[in-house]
């Protein structure tokens, strides 16, 4: 009995690199009518890495069940893996899997029958499933290859960027003010006498000294201080837009055409996926391939 191997095991234990090919593990299944039956789970390849089965959860039609689903029946597009041929009734016969079992040979060749139609209730003998001699359609690869490109997503997330903190603080300063002030002063008037005139009486020069007291006034500056709102401050936000560029490298896969002998490449029209140039990768192909041919003698050149 040929033994099968999860492709998962092989990428993790033997490294395998399958890129994106082939990988469908994940994606939507879809039955007869375009129907949603669940999920790919996992392929099944042969000791050779050839895959074999897809394992189909068809929680959409059973629950808790697993099949396994020869490869050539399926029709892998962008958005989902297609059995259209896969027939609810057909589900319902097949054997279930598990994880880590032996498929055997009779549940091999009893759910290959199922698949076609045909009539189950005869005997089979045991032996060793060969895929090479069984149906030329019913374990073929789907011949499809996926060119992948990288594009930019920017996403936006906010971080602090900054913080403000607004408070007030007491400054000095001298000032000078002009005020003014009143002061008293002593007048002074001396007349002089002409006449002469005689002072009656006994009188000694020097007995009768006399001394007048005068009381000065004057004003002086009391100064005071008197606070004022000379300014109120409003704290708020606001958001501004700036543009910014941010630049980063990305890949995509290109057609690598490798031919030997004379051949044709046909087809070319029908496929469009434009490089940076603005022409499609089967027309670069075909350019390619042209290349490669001498313009003497019309023959390939090996060199």
């Amino acid at each position: 009995m040929a033994r099968l191997i999860p492709m998962s095991e092989l990428v993790r234990d033997r490294n395998y690199d399958l890129g994106d090919t082939y990988n469908v593990v994940g994606q939507g299944a879809y039955g007869y009518g375009g129907e949603k039956v669940g999920t790919v789970r996992e392929a099944l390849t042969d000791d050779s890495g050839q895959i074999r089965y897809l394992i189909v959860d068809v929680g959409g039609w059973f629950s808790a069940k697993e099949v396994m689903v020869p490869v050539g029946m399926a029709r892998i597009e962008d958005d989902g893996v297609y059995f259209d041929n896969l027939s609810k009734d057909q589900v319902k016969g097949m054997s279930g899997y598990v994880a880590g079992q032996d498929y055997e040979y009779e549940a091999q060749v009893s759910d290959e029958r199922i698949l076609r139609g045909v009539d189950t209730s005869s005997h089979h003998t045991a032996g060793t499933f060969n895929y090479t001699q069984r149906d030329d359609t019913m374990f073929q690869t789907p011949q499809r290859l996926r060119l992948l490109e990288e594009r930019l997503q920017v996403n936006k997330d906010r971080y602090v960027a900054g913080q403000v903190q607004i408070g007030k603080h007491v400054e000095t300063r001298t000032e000078n003010v002009t005020v003014p002030l009143e002061r008293e002063e002593i007048v002074i008037e001396r007349h002089v006498v002409s006449d002469g005139r005689p002072v009656s009486g006994d009188v000694t020069l020097g007995a009768a000294t006399e001394t007048m007291e005068v009381t000065l006034e004057a004003e002086r500056a009391n100064v005071s201080k008197q606070a004022y709102v000379t300014e109120e401050v409003e704290i708020g936000k606001r958001t501004v837009t700036e543009q910014q560029t941010v630049s980063e490298t990305i890949g995509r896969e290109v057609l690598d055409v490798n031919q030997t002998g004379q051949v044709s490449v046909q087809g070319a029209e029908s496929h469009t996926t434009m490089g940076r140039d603005g022409r499609n990768v089967a027309e670069r192909a075909v350019d390619a391939v042209k290349d490669a041919v001498d313009p003497l003698d019309g023959k390939i050149d090996r060199r």
